[in-house]
């Protein structure tokens, strides 16, 4: 007997839609893109949904067919050179490559592009159209995913992140290999529904160290214990995607060969949404301005035994936000803090001129705020000397994204009085360790470390802080959802609108 035929994708992509970025090929190839041979000997080992893909594959024994991974930073819709060039590369892979026994993609689960609202679910239909309705396809989503009923309808199994920070990408790749290798033997006939309500945001923003996630996902898990059901899909949604769907849901896989389960699965759906609905304005947070998280810190700088480290959520580029917004920066000047680094500053066009001037230079340039000074602040004016230039290439060793390597592009530290300012030309959030020490900066030696992210930097930045302070730049990720210019979004919707 033939072993199973596997096709296998990764095409990720989380969209802001109020990015004037759009994201080409050339986006992807900067981050992650690997084709055909390529992916393999890339991805395995990684902490990487296509890593557990093939721990599964090549444990059971089956033909993994690899077509493309694709991941890039978010930023504005993805362009239908680059849905053709490589979401489409993925159906062709299906329709030219097969017969297959089944189908593993991961997908993010909001990337939007100049051709349609719902990525996903086109790339999902055109897949059905190449291998017919009963071959077996699992999807992994990231954890803000929006998923519509189209997703829903097409996928056999749906298995999100259970983390935020997302910690595991391998595991839940893992956990979609299994299920499908179920489906694929017979054993299961899973199929999928999706509930939602008329919120645009939830489970406080997915976080799992803290809140309604918590308890949200105990729930489902204990759900997947009842008769029928195959899995449940926790999401809390990207609430800067303009799209009718967008916002928290809950799909469940259920066997169609149990009686009973589709109605159980609906149940537990929408019992997970009412609780979604009641924890609705739970915040975690505490967003200071970027001046008092200043402030703090340099009250902090004196005795400090670790970092106090400074998040500028607003201005997160994992979330589409340019990540060149000044106020963070100049606050940290201002206060003049002694022992402090701060990056990623997203700006091509400063990084050259560090590297024109060369190393232990002085320099007067003008960093950040190119991009739109009207979210996060006006370029600043810098004096100071140039510590540092690298290529920008780093490998990962932190708990999100261990042994997967990236690159900054061309990339310089400028040392201004006691700040230390990571100078990047590609655009990516603070995640990991490595991102400053491939640079020569040691955030565990710093009294104040500020960097560019929402929640993914605590998976490698909480052990080493003495502290961590959250603060609101105003820059495009600002966590007033409130502040968006919505167009497409279904209304009435919490909390653009009053609702009981």
């Amino acid at each position: 007997m033939a072993s199973p035929r596997v096709l296998i994708g990764q095409f990720m992509h989380e969209t802001n839609t109020f990015s004037v970025q759009k994201t080409g090929t050339d986006a992807f190839a900067r981050l992650m893109l690997k084709e055909g041979p390529e992916v393999v000997p890339a991805l395995r080992g990684t902490n990487s949904e296509t890593a557990g893909f093939l721990t599964v594959a090549e444990a059971e024994g089956w033909t993994v067919v690899p077509s493309v991974v694709a991941m890039a930073t978010p930023a504005g819709v993805v362009t239908a050179e680059a849905w053709d060039r490589l979401g489409l590369a993925v159906a062709r892979a299906a329709a030219e490559e097969g017969p297959f026994d089944g189908v593993l993609l991961a997908l993010h689960g909001a990337m939007v592009t100049e051709l349609d609202d719902d990525a996903e679910g086109a790339l999902l239909e055109a897949v059905r159209a190449a291998v017919g309705p009963d071959v077996p396809v699992g999807i992994t989503l990231d954890l803000h995913a929006n998923v519509s009923d189209r997703m829903a309808a097409l996928s056999n199994v749906i298995c999100p992140y259970r983390t935020y920070p997302h910690i595991d990408m391998a595991e839940a790749g893992e956990r979609c290999a299994r299920l499908i290798g179920d489906a694929m033997a017979g054993r299961t006939r899973p199929r999928t529904l999706v509930a939602r309500r008329a919120q645009a945001e939830g489970f406080d923003h997915g976080r799992t160290d803290a809140g309604p996630m918590l308890e949200a996902l105990a729930r489902a898990a204990e759900a997947e214990g009842r008769p029928g059901i195959v899995t449940t899909a926790v999401c809390a949604g990207f609430s800067s995607a303009d799209i009718s769907f967008m916002g928290p849901s809950v799909a469940v896989s259920y066997d169609s060969g149990v009686a009973g389960a589709e109605a159980t699965a609906r149940e537990i759906a929408e019992s997970l949404m009412d609780f979604c609905w009641e924890t609705r304005t739970h915040q975690g947070n505490t967003y200071l301005t970027p001046d008092q998280a200043a402030a703090r810190a340099k009250a902090h700088e004196a005795g400090a035994q670790k970092p106090m480290v400074i998040a500028d959520y607003a201005d997160n580029p994992g979330g589409g936000a340019y990540g060149d917004a000044t106020e963070l920066l100049r606050a940290m000047i201002d206060a003049d803090l002694r022992n402090a680094c701060f990056g990623a500053m997203v700006d091509g066009e400063a990084a050259a001129a560090l590297h024109a001037a060369g190393e232990g230079a002085a320099v007067t340039v003008a960093v950040g705020g190119k991009v739109d000074p009207r979210f996060g602040g006006a370029p600043l004016t810098l004096t100071g000397t140039v510590e540092k230039l690298t290529d920008g290439r780093f490998v990962c060793d932190g708990p999100m994204w261990r042994g997967i390597a990236k690159s900054f592009g061309p990339s310089g530290v400028l040392r201004v009085g006691g700040v230390r300012i990571l100078v990047v030309t590609n655009s990516m959030q603070i995640t990991d360790v490595q991102q400053f020490r491939h640079a020569g900066i040691d955030p565990a030696a710093m009294a104040t470390v500020g960097l560019k992210s929402m929640q993914h930097f605590r998976a490698a930045y909480q052990p080493i802080a003495e502290e961590v302070l959250v603060c609101d730049t105003g820059a495009l990720c600002s966590p007033d959802v409130r502040t968006r210019p919505f167009r497409k979004i279904r209304r009435p919707v919490w909390p653009l609108d009053p609702m009981e």
